[in-house]
């Protein structure tokens, strides 16, 4: 299974030692890499049985999340406005922020697309998706005549 993602090409020019001084310069502006990228982290393993992704995507409601299937594009999308509750309130940092945002597995041949299940819980998106029976490994014992 493979994620779909989008280089972020803005830092390749130097070394890792600047891109280092400079990400922890900027981790705390608006130009910050947190700032722009606003996709969650994602886990993805698999067993003999089914392929698991794991999304952390806390503070949100299962009922945010769309999940799609076209093909074997799996798609998670959020998209959700931001809540303005000031009420009286002036800011000096304000960081919390739920956005939109969109990330794409490329599903593989063995997956099973009919056996998609997924489940909310403590901030974790978790899908698994099960795999055809001609993918699982199958274990016996051969007999030596």
């Amino acid at each position: 299974m493979s994620l779909i993602t989008f280089s972020n090409t803005r830092n390749q020019r130097l070394s890792p030692a600047f891109n280092g001084v400079f990400e922890s310069v900027l981790n705390d502006s608006l130009i910050s890499d947190r700032s722009v990228s606003k996709v969650p982290a994602v886990n993805i393993s698999e067993d003999k049985s089914h392929y698991s992704i794991d999304l952390a995507a806390p503070g949100l409601n299962k009922e945010d999340f769309k999940i799609q299937l076209d093909k074997n594009i799996l798609t998670v999308s959020v998209a959700r406005t931001p809540e303005d509750k000031t009420e009286g309130r002036r800011y000096t940092k304000r960081e919390f922020s739920y956005h939109s945002f969109s990330r794409a597995f490329v599903l593989p041949e063995s997956a099973d697309n009919s056996a998609i299940e997924a489940e909310y819980t403590q901030g974790v998106l978790s899908i698994r998706v099960a795999k055809k029976e001609q993918a699982k490994p199958i274990a016996r014992q051969i007999q030596i005549k």
